[in-house]
């Protein structure tokens, strides 16, 4: 059996609001206690976590004085000199406080979108602070339940004039930061703007600074609507805005559940972890998920441990997938090419459309190939359960 410890290199991270998660929700209390910053990054180290990430307040709370913040950042910064692990990622919490309740840079009230760009740049400064690289926004309150209340061509300006406010601030200010658009479909509010990674591709392209913003593409949010996750990471990723990425497994037209990865569709965890394997993805694998409500702290770590070594076996299947002697040659035969159509291809030239609108196909021909997906396929089942 192959070696499922991670390692420093996978760079496998997690949220303080993840291991953090207290086991609440709308139908019943927290069954665990809450661990400060500092502890739950001494949980991280003993999984052998890379990277711990936060919001402002899962690090700071909102009404923290200024000596409790420098405190609570003492023991920070000690339990991540002390194990070893770094923040990659930090983000702002623009959803939680009852202030945010119709948004924050949507919000039809002047006083709130202010005080959410004040808090947003407050806690830049505060992930910068930690060494993170990737700054996200998930706009879990930019929405609406009926949409007699907002123009949503309003509400799209505002999010732009937002995001390029951040990236003026952050040019400003020297920082060495890269922004990351996070997509949801809906809740908690009931349409949010931009529902998918697709929609944030087209918004990026709108702002002043595009350079510097990418996706966050995470897997449940996508899951949610039908979504293959796979897909839309593969846009990103060609469209070279794929910044960051959040792991998590979830059932179809349910409310978001975070499940532990891999823990509902394998299948879709295999693909989506060969192709970040494939194309060389350099960046964080990030598991935002939590544990199940009946766990205590001990089965907290059971969940993180399970979502990295369910990746790392996934990376191992990938590669028996792309070493299978059988699966390469159905490849191969799919994908042949004798090179007659390659005059056809590339770039437009008037005489190659003319030479082109000339050419006789035999459709009947063509059409009777068999493809062999069924069996290709069946492979791939038989790869990940384990038999071949």
């Amino acid at each position: 059996m192959s070696d499922y410890t991670p390692k420093p290199e996978h760079k496998f991270t997690f949220g303080l609001w993840t291991v953090g998660n207290p086991g609440r929700d709308p139908f019943g209390a927290p069954v665990r206690s809450s661990k400060t910053p500092a502890e739950l990054v001494y949980l991280l180290g003993e999984v052998c976590a890379y990277g711990v990430n936060f919001h402002d307040n899962d690090l700071i709370p909102i009404d923290a004085t200024f000596t409790e913040a420098e405190a609570i950042k003492k023991d920070f910064r000690k339990a991540l000199a002390d194990t070893g692990l770094v923040v990659p990622m930090a983000t702002t919490n623009l959803f939680y406080d009852p202030v945010f309740k119709d948004g924050a840079f949507t919000s039809n009230d002047p006083k709130v979108r202010a005080y959410a760009i004040q808090k947003t740049l407050k806690a830049i400064d505060l992930g910068v602070e930690f060494g993170a690289k990737v700054y996200v926004f998930w706009g879990g309150r930019e929405g609406t339940e009926t949409d007699s209340s907002k123009k949503a061509t309003e509400a799209i300006k505002r999010n732009r004039e937002a995001i390029n406010f951040f990236c003026e601030y952050a040019l400003d200010q020297g920082y060495d930061l890269k922004f990351a658009l996070e997509a949801k479909p809906n809740e908690p509010r009931g349409d949010l703007y931009n529902p998918t990674t697709g929609h944030m591709l087209a918004f990026i392209e709108s702002l002043d600074h595009p350079e510097m913003v990418g996706v966050n593409p995470e897997m449940a949010h996508e899951h949610m609507v039908g979504i293959n996750f796979m897909h839309g990471v593969a846009q990103a990723w060609e469209a070279g805005k794929l910044f960051h990425i959040d792991l998590n497994d979830q059932y179809p037209g349910r409310y978001d559940q975070d499940l532990r990865f891999g823990s509902r569709d394998i299948k879709a965890a295999f693909y989506l972890v060969k192709f970040l394997e494939d194309v060389g993805y350099e960046g964080s694998r990030h598991f935002d998920a939590h544990a199940y409500r009946t766990e205590d702290f001990e089965g907290v770590k059971d969940f993180a441990r399970g979502c990295m070594r369910t990746y790392l076996i996934l990376k191992e299947k990938a590669a028996q997938f792309n070493a299978d002697k059988e699966i390469q040659a159905l490849l191969a035969e799919i994908n042949e090419d004798d090179g007659s159509m390659s005059q056809y291809f590339g770039k437009y030239s008037a005489e190659k459309a003319n030479t082109l609108k000339a050419q006789s196909f035999d459709r009947n021909a063509i059409a009777s190939r068999g493809l062999r997906y069924e069996r290709l396929d069946q492979l791939t089942a038989e790869i990940l359960l384990g038999v071949r």
